[in-house]
């Protein structure tokens, strides 16, 4: 079964002091090359990644490093992986038998006060996927966790994302407010959700409502389903985030410490919460699956994808340790009825159609 996985967070694995080889098994992590033949993903998005507590002069320079460090692992690793800038270039990557490697930019906010000029430099370096926003709230659009800065999308916005349609760049609304989305699909058109649960199933604000997402099928658009078990249980939720709030804020206090730098904070920290996190249950593969009937049965089959988010999930559910046991996830829906179509459509036919009508 072919996997067309529409956000992982492992380009930033490719960058800093450690950077790693995809080419190799890695001992840790959640993506490398073997391990994507091995689960049939023939087809990822790599999301470039900059934290906003970074001094925003530094956030575009940090974006292209991480792209940059994409396109040399597609050279180094050119017969097996090979960076795709359209529908009809991860067609024929597919049908050659090698993963196409789709580079992602989530947060709007490295466009800094000039979305356009950004996007453009941007394009230029392959990207085709921009995720409006993440955490918090941006110049260009409202997060669904950030303040209400604007109404959705800020002026500015609605023109980057004209200009997004213009370029052939697919606009992202995962971690987006809903009024953000509604804005995006009457601005662009077909949107993606690359990396969401189902809010009808964890009632949260990052999730996706069913109201918003028949607008999202009904403008053409795909929702993919996330991975983070946070985002399938709400009483994990509420566990995983009493944790994580405090992670965040002592996290904030060091980096200033530390010249800005959150980076070096993590390092320091990350262990003693890591700890804390392993001891909360987890819901599993099942509730992956779950949320994709759910998404299904509101948005019809030709609307869902999936969005891993691994690389970027410190917890992953049971049943889906890394992108090697995508082929479980296909099972688990053919046991639970799923004509081959059905499932193919969802592993990756319909991302690849919104792509190619996007991208070309």
């Amino acid at each position: 079964m072919f996997f067309f996985d529409a956000h992982c967070d492992t380009a930033m694995r490719l960058v800093g002091e450690t950077p790693v080889d995809l080419g190799e098994r890695l001992p840790d992590g959640h993506v490398d090359i073997p391990r994507m033949e091995k689960g049939g993903v023939g087809a990822q998005v790599f999301a470039c990644w900059v934290d906003p507590d970074l001094a925003a002069g530094r956030w575009m320079p940090r974006t292209l490093e991480a792209a940059a460090a994409v396109r040399a692992q597609a050279r180094r690793h050119g017969d097996r992986l090979e960076i795709a800038r359209s529908g009809t270039d991860i067609a024929r990557i597919r049908a050659g038998g090698r993963i196409a490697a789709v580079i992602g930019v989530e947060g709007g906010h490295v466009l800094g006060n000039d979305p356009a000029a950004g996007l453009v430099s941007l394009y230029e370096a392959g990207v085709r996927c921009v995720t409006l926003t993440w955490t918090s709230s941006n110049a260009i659009a409202n997060s669904g966790d950030g303040e209400r800065l604007h109404g959705g999308l800020s002026t500015a916005g609605r023109e980057a994302v004209r200009e997004m349609a213009r370029l052939g760049i697919v606009a992202d609304l995962s971690h987006a407010s809903d009024e953000t989305t509604l804005d995006a699909i009457e601005a662009a058109g077909p949107v993606l959700v690359s990396h969401s649960g189902m809010r009808s199933l964890c009632d949260i604000p990052r999730n996706l409502g069913d109201r918003v997402l028949r607008e999202v099928a009904g403008a053409g658009g795909i929702a993919c389903v996330n991975f983070f078990p946070a985002f399938l249980d709400k009483s994990c939720h509420t566990a995983v985030f009493e944790v994580w709030d405090r992670y965040r804020a002592e996290r904030r206090e060091l980096a200033a410490r530390y010249g800005g730098d959150p980076g070096r904070a993590d390092g320091e920290l990350l262990p003693r919460y890591l700890e804390q996190l392993a001891r909360i249950p987890l819901p599993g593969l099942p509730a992956v699956a779950d949320h994709i009937e759910h998404a299904a049965s509101v948005a019809g089959t030709g609307h869902v994808g999936i969005g891993s988010d691994f690389d970027g999930i410190m917890l992953v559910p049971p049943g889906l340790e890394d992108v090697s046991r995508m082929q479980a996830l296909a099972a688990e829906l053919g046991r639970r009825g799923w004509s081959g179509e059905e499932v193919a459509a969802v592993a990756g036919e319909n991302l690849l159609r919104l792509f190619s009508e996007v991208c070309g």
